[in-house]
């Protein structure tokens, strides 16, 4: 199976790092030889060999010069191919989405997604954009091209709780959703038990990578929004724009409000409600019995609440290159057995 890979920042490189390592294991657990045929940025080169690049070489380019320019020569190798040439006209049978995310518009890479399916190219995004704006057309102009759209690390990374849902709860009726779907967020909130004020908290989630220079996204709960977005459209067909959602983040919890709920037997966590009718995100405070109140750091969660099991709950990590890597394998994995 080629592929052909858009992005390649933090989760692109642990990508094709996962397929290098993972290749004698994928042939001969799933006879799945895939093949990353081309590698595509915005500011650091695009390479697209038909024959295949090699995954080694691309890394220690990037490593050592932050650029694509240093990789071999071959007789075969293109330089200079747009996002768009790919998707319409390379040899891949699969674009992996892996740029930044836009989650106002989902562009560019919405467009770069239909223009895909419209040649016939299955599509796995780790960018949340797509699916978060647009997804029931999308899974609309894939069902009409025979093709596949899988977004499993657009929620919690490599933790399957898309998978989890739409799959394996099969014959169960999902009739509502509650999740930590931040990691940064869970981790303030989790130092600042510790006596930590907001602040404080915050720089250290800077300090360690959890949290960006500017912190918005997270700390307002918009990237939470983001995914609770895409549930909503996948679980229960009813399509949110952000506007219409009620987000508040965790900007003005104090560690008095952390000291009372602690003394009340209780955790204040950021989460994010989905059920058909709508979705939101806002901190609540839950008792210490319940699973969401024990899971902290990094750590995301998600509970489904169902009609057969009850409540679901799974527990895993939510984010990092390697994690989020895996989930795009695994979808990768899944449209390879489909097809075959």
């Amino acid at each position: 199976m080629d592929i052909a890979l858009i992005g390649f920042g933090t989760v692109g490189q642990a990508f094709a790092q996962l397929l290098h390592d993972k290749a004698d294991d994928l042939r001969d657990r799933y006879a799945f030889i895939p093949r990353l045929v081309a590698v595509i940025t915005q500011q650091r080169g695009a390479l697209y060999d038909p024959n295949g690049l090699n995954i080694p070489d691309l890394l220690a380019s990037m490593r050592d010069y932050d650029t694509l320019a240093h990789y071999p020569r071959t007789d075969t190798l293109e330089y200079g191919w747009t996002a768009q040439k790919i998707a319409m006209q390379s040899t891949a049978q699969v674009i992996v989405e892996a740029s930044p995310s836009n989650l106002n518009t989902g562009q560019p890479a919405l467009d770069l997604c239909f223009a895909a399916l419209d040649a016939k190219k299955h599509i796995v995004l780790a960018n949340k954009g797509p699916v978060s704006v647009a997804y029931p057309e999308l899974m609309a102009r894939a069902d009409a091209n025979g093709c596949l759209v899988r977004f499993e690390s657009t929620v919690m990374a490599g933790t399957p709780s898309i998978r989890l849902a739409m799959n394996a709860l099969r014959g169960s009726q999902i009739t509502a959703v509650k999740g930590i779907l931040n990691g940064t967020t869970n981790y303030m909130l989790t130092q600042m038990e510790t006596g930590m004020a907001y602040a404080e908290a915050l720089a250290e989630a800077q300090r360690l990578g959890y949290a960006e220079t500017n912190p918005d996204g997270d700390v307002l709960g918009w990237d939470a929004a983001g995914k609770a977005i895409i549930l909503a459209s996948a679980l229960f067909g009813i399509k949110l724009k952000m506007s219409e959602l009620s987000v508040k983040g965790i900007t003005d919890i104090t560690p008095e409000m952390i000291t009372q709920a602690q003394q009340d037997g209780e955790r204040w966590k950021l989460i994010a409600e989905i059920t058909p009718t709508g979705a939101s995100v806002a901190p609540k405070r839950l008792p210490i019995t319940h699973p969401l109140a024990n899971v902290g750091g990094t750590t995301n969660a998600i509970t489904y609440t169902t009609d057969v099991l009850g409540d679901v709950t799974l527990i895993g990590a939510g984010a990092g290159g390697t994690q989020t890597a895996y989930g795009m394998l695994s979808d990768l994995i899944e449209i390879f057995e489909i097809q075959n």
